[in-house]
């Protein structure tokens, strides 16, 4: 059987916890913030989770390399 290779792209936007589930930068925080309103850019700050259906998806597509 061959090996399954990383998918290059879900490598560089997700990383696993060590409970399994995937962090993500939030979308629409690079550029075009002057339209936001200030509580709205302070709540994409940080990493967040992968909703739960989406979590094998984004283990698979990983394989081993979570970091």
């Amino acid at each position: 059987m061959p090996k399954n290779k990383t998918h290059k792209g879900t490598k560089k936007r997700f990383r696993l916890t060590a409970t399994g589930k995937a962090k993500h930068r939030q979308s629409g925080t690079s550029h075009l913030q002057a339209r936001m309103s200030p509580k709205r850019r302070r709540n994409l700050r940080g990493t967040t989770t992968v909703a739960t259906c989406m979590e094998t998806m984004v283990q698979r597509a990983l394989g081993k390399h979570s970091a």
